[in-house]
């Protein structure tokens, strides 16, 4: 399933930057692909990235072969690889990593376990990703009305 979120409207048309779900992809199959790369893509490629599953170990291996394929002909490199997290913070909906609390925290908002139980696997690791220093975080409040984590004005 294709599902892009509200927060990525702004870039999700033209396709310039790696939407959530493919980064969420990439992670778990163990790739990081750099936006130059991601840029060289065909619209039709970047769409198949959206489009193929990435779920059991199976889709998992022919994804990533995918990538490493693409990637190798549109640059002649191999594509970076990551390791793959056995025990991801966004598959845990018990225990709010301290980034997003940090994250949060800097705009007066506080979110509880209950709410973090309640986002789907992909809502916690775009927060994740959105709350990392290294990330650009604008779109971190706009995630959190998006879920709405925010509380009633």
């Amino acid at each position: 399933m294709t599902y892009f979120f509200e927060f990525e409207a702004d870039f999700v048309d033209s396709w310039r930057c790696i939407p959530m779900q493919v980064r969420y992809k990439l992670d778990t199959c163990g790739i990081k692909l750099k936006l130059a790369e991601w840029n060289q893509m065909n619209q039709e490629s970047r769409q198949n990235l959206a489009i193929l599953p990435c779920d059991t170990d199976g889709q998992i291996h022919d994804y990533r072969h995918y990538i490493q394929e693409l990637v190798l002909q549109l640059t002649g490199k191999p594509v970076a690889e990551l390791p793959i997290e056995t025990h991801p913070a966004w598959m845990d909906n018990t225990a709010i990593p301290s980034s997003i609390h940090e994250k949060a925290q800097e705009i007066g908002v506080i979110i509880t376990t209950e709410a973090w139980a309640s986002l789907t696997i992909l809502q916690r690791f775009a927060l994740i990703k959105l709350s990392r220093p290294s990330h650009e975080n604008k779109n971190f409040l706009p995630a959190l009305q998006e879920f709405k984590l925010l509380p009633k004005s």
